[in-house]
């Protein structure tokens, strides 16, 4: 049986990187479009009848379309894509400037729902195929100074919530990969934006001051390790019926499951007040 052919965004470092080379691996075929082709010149050494690249800005919607098109088109069938690019910008909501905030959603939240848009039409064609969108623990929880990067990632996961219900009945399974801290080298594609005073005492400043810290890679001690990480992926492309969700870490297990339990305790609390606005029995 051929191995699945796979379609990477952000194949160049981390999560996307160590999904790559296992795919290539185990002899998988992989369209993996990076900004710079370059970065994955020793992969295309080592396999070059599996990788297919080329050069992609995800931000560029129309290049984005041309890219997915001439991938299928040269690839003939493409059963997974996974959405993976994506950066951190933190800063208190006053600091974020103009550019920082339409950047941060242009990548995070609005480069995958194009990405899938582009997808849907080849992937009813062929008769089905995956969609596996990486989130974050950060999709269920926030942190002061993170409200720009968990609104890209809450909003990620909002709309492909609604599209699975319009997918699923045309064989189209979506999941989306909730993963904690994992070593891959984060902190190189995060932004930080300049301080106000005014913040420098509250919680803001603390998340200030921790991702400025000295010692360089903030997910150095991260627990995930980016391997398994990339393995439970690519094995949740071959799970039916798809998962809506998986978290991937113990960090974001335990996470995800107090904010949700913090959460089902604020709406049990205002029960009665929900059925005191209906109209008299």
């Amino acid at each position: 049986m051929t191995a699945p052919t796979w379609f990477v965004t952000g194949a160049s470092t981390g999560i996307g990187r160590a999904v790559t080379e296992q795919l290539l691996a185990g002899g998988h075929r992989v369209a993996a479009p990076v900004r710079r082709p370059e970065s994955l010149a020793d992969l295309g050494t080592a396999y070059p009848d599996l990788l297919w690249t080329a050069r992609l800005d995800v931000r560029d919607t129309a290049a984005l379309r041309l890219v997915v098109d001439r991938a299928f088109d040269d690839l003939g069938r493409v059963d997974v894509i996974f959405s993976n690019a994506g950066r951190g910008a933190f800063g208190a909501a006053e600091e974020m400037s103009d550019e920082a905030i339409d950047e941060q959603i242009a990548v995070n939240m609005t480069a995958p729902i194009h990405l899938l848009r582009a997808a849907l039409p080849h992937l009813r064609a062929q008769g089905g195929g995956r969609f596996i969108q990486n989130t974050t623990m950060g999709a269920h929880l926030s942190t002061p100074g993170g409200s720009l990067y968990h609104a890209s990632k809450w909003g990620v996961e909002g709309f492909l919530e609604s599209v699975i219900g319009e997918v699923e009945p045309l064989g189209v399974g979506i999941t989306m990969v909730e993963p904690g801290m994992v070593r891959t080298g984060f902190s190189a594609a995060m932004a930080l934006a300049d301080g106000l005073d005014a913040y420098a005492d509250t919680p803001v400043g603390q998340t200030r001051r921790y991702l400025e810290a000295p010692g360089g890679d903030l997910t150095a001690s991260a627990l995930g390790d980016p391997a398994r990480v990339a393995a439970a992926i690519i094995a949740s492309a071959a799970t039916t019926p798809a998962p809506r969700r998986i978290a991937l870490g113990s960090d974001a297990y335990a996470a995800i499951r107090g904010a949700l339990t913090d959460r089902i305790d604020e709406l049990d609390a205002g029960r009665s007040l929900a059925a005191s606005t209906d109209f008299p029995a």
